[in-house]
């Protein structure tokens, strides 16, 4: 990996001002993320990074809850500028005197820099005049007083994310009803309508992942007309779900067992949203547990 391809971000600011939903939001767009780095720590860090050459992107939080980080920061931001080898931007996140103070009595929070018998607000003027000089010497500036952590999220997806970079994940299962229905699913389908292969003597110790038992499933009439029908409303949905800012979507397909008829239209879907463009993981939950019971009997 060429050097000249490391990115780094570090988003620093304002204690309530958003920078947890910041670093989710790096995360999504495939960053290797870090909170709460001690900037001292962060030259040493950089270095581990370009040596391993397997990381393209970095995101750090620096949660900056001592008074001796702020001068050791804008020390090596300062020192870190020149280095053509890293394409660096520091985030600023802030918000108002008001948003801050409701953020804070709404999560019963004292901040970080609120002396003993003083206010929340004290906290935060405390803050904002430590924090003016990397405020100063950041690239981008966002007030997060009247965005929610959505509005944020697109935000920082509008400012960073690349054309080609498509982070959103499409997990597509199969499953058993008998053993239970994925409880993490956005998406679920019942296929049990379907002529079941369990009942061909040559195809019951088969699965889906089988071409005898593919074929079969597809041959069906109303297997063709369910599955285009049911890629019309995945088709319609998946793009609607990445831009609600979602970052993985699970459509789970059951039959009775998830052994045939689950598995072969798992595999068909999963084959038609990867030839949309979108990151697919096919996972079949069920295979091997009808195999386990046998062998325990």
């Amino acid at each position: 990996m060429a050097v000249e391809n490391l990115s780094l971000v570090i988003i620093t600011g304002m204690s309530g001002a958003g920078k947890t939903v910041a670093l989710q939001s790096f995360e999504d767009m495939g960053y290797f993320c870090v909170d709460n780095l001690p900037p001292s720590l962060l030259p040493k860090f950089w270095e581990l990074i370009k040596e391993s050459g397997k990381i393209a992107k970095i995101c750090l939080v620096m949660d900056l809850r001592s008074r001796d980080f702020f001068d050791e920061l804008i020390d090596v931001v300062a020192g870190m500028d020149n280095r053509a080898m890293i394409h660096m931007k520091v985030v600023f996140l802030e918000a108002n005197d008001t948003e801050l103070v409701s953020r804070y009595k709404e999560t019963r929070r004292s901040h970080p820099l609120q002396l003993e018998g003083g206010t929340i607000l004290e906290g935060i003027h405390r803050e904002c005049a430590l924090l003016e000089d990397i405020r100063m010497r950041s690239q981008l500036i966002i007030d997060t007083s009247d965005l929610s952590p959505r509005q944020l999220r697109e935000r920082l997806m509008e400012e960073f994310k690349q054309a080609d970079d498509r982070s959103f994940m499409v997990e597509v299962m199969s499953f058993g009803f008998k053993y239970g229905i994925p409880i993490d699913a956005d998406i679920v389908m019942d296929v049990r309508f379907l002529p079941n292969p369990h009942y061909i003597d040559d195809l019951r110790p088969l699965t889906g992942l089988d071409k005898p038992v593919y074929d079969y499933v597809m041959a069906q009439e109303d297997t063709e007309v369910f599955y285009r029908k049911f890629v019309d409303l995945v088709d319609f949905t998946l793009p609607r779900y990445e831009q609600e800012g979602k970052s993985s979507v699970t459509i789970a397909i059951g039959c009775t067992g998830g052994q045939h008829r689950s598995i072969a239209l798992t595999e068909r879907l999963g084959n038609h949203v990867a030839d949309l463009g979108y990151r697919v993981n096919k996972t079949h939950r069920d295979r091997l547990k009808r195999k386990e019971s046998v062998n325990r009997s």
